[in-house]
């Protein structure tokens, strides 16, 4: 019998969950995501999943969750 793992981080997760993580935050960084500090930012982070932030700046979804999940 195998073990299916659940990802913590989907496309469906808020990024503000995400941003709460030093270790996320640096991951998110890492994947270029503009003006994280801005008020923008912040307005974006409590309302938009990972998913559509990476629609948005065109972010590979794919490489981004498989490296949040992979601290998680």
């Amino acid at each position: 019998m195998t073990k299916t793992v659940e990802n913590k981080y989907t496309e469906n997760t808020k990024l503000s969950e995400v941003l709460n993580l030093p270790e996320a935050s640096k991951i998110i960084a890492k994947y270029e995501l503009p003006c994280l500090h801005c008020a923008m930012a912040a307005y974006e982070a409590g309302i938009l999943t990972l998913g559509q932030v990476s629609k948005i700046y065109g972010i590979d979804i794919d490489g981004l969750l498989k490296e949040l999940n992979e601290i998680s």
